[in-house]
């Protein structure tokens, strides 16, 4: 198993624990490991996609380069559909965005955005439906990307994702 699948996996068991009076302590740790699952997952396929055959030495190099608020950013105008692509990207998009890519961006934001909250807001209380509902939604997005995975749409994406930032300049 990957180490995105192995985070998942943990993400899961987290989030069932204590099925009765669950600990934030537990909820917190799924909402993260449900982030840090679909991050690892982008991660090693931008690395593969970057850094294959010969090149795998330079796989680590390339994860290292990954920014969390660059691939927010490239995952925010993906999620909102094609019209969100900056005026730099869309000449280079033929297809529109596909429902699988716009649900791996937009569970990508989200999960960001809920990490944060369950590792640095001590005063929100996590709920066990809501936190089953994020390692679900985080389930969906590794079979949505599965269906993309080799796509032309999937290697724009990745692109975009290690990217992005500097084609703003």
């Amino acid at each position: 198993m990957s180490l995105a699948s192995d985070l998942l996996e943990q993400a899961e068991l987290l989030s069932k624990k204590e099925p009765m009076r669950p600990k934030q302590a537990s909820l917190r740790r799924a909402v993260s490991t449900a982030y840090y699952a679909l991050f690892h997952l982008l991660l090693a396929e931008t690395s593969l996609l970057i850094a294959s055959g010969s090149l795998t030495k330079m796989q680590p190099l390339v994860a290292r380069s990954l920014d969390h608020g660059t691939m927010k950013t490239a995952a925010k105008s993906f999620g909102s559909g094609w019209g969100a692509l900056s005026d730099r990207l869309k000449p280079r998009f033929t297809n529109p965005i596909s429902p699988d890519l716009t649900l791996v961006a937009n569970t990508f934001v989200k999960l960001q955005q809920q990490r944060h909250e369950a590792d640095y807001n001590v005063e929100k209380r996590f709920l066990k439906t809501d936190t089953t509902k994020l390692v679900q939604d985080t389930k969906d997005a590794f079979a949505a990307w599965n269906r993309i995975r080799k796509t032309n749409e999937e290697r724009q994406f990745l692109i975009c994702l290690l990217l992005g930032k500097s084609w703003d300049r």
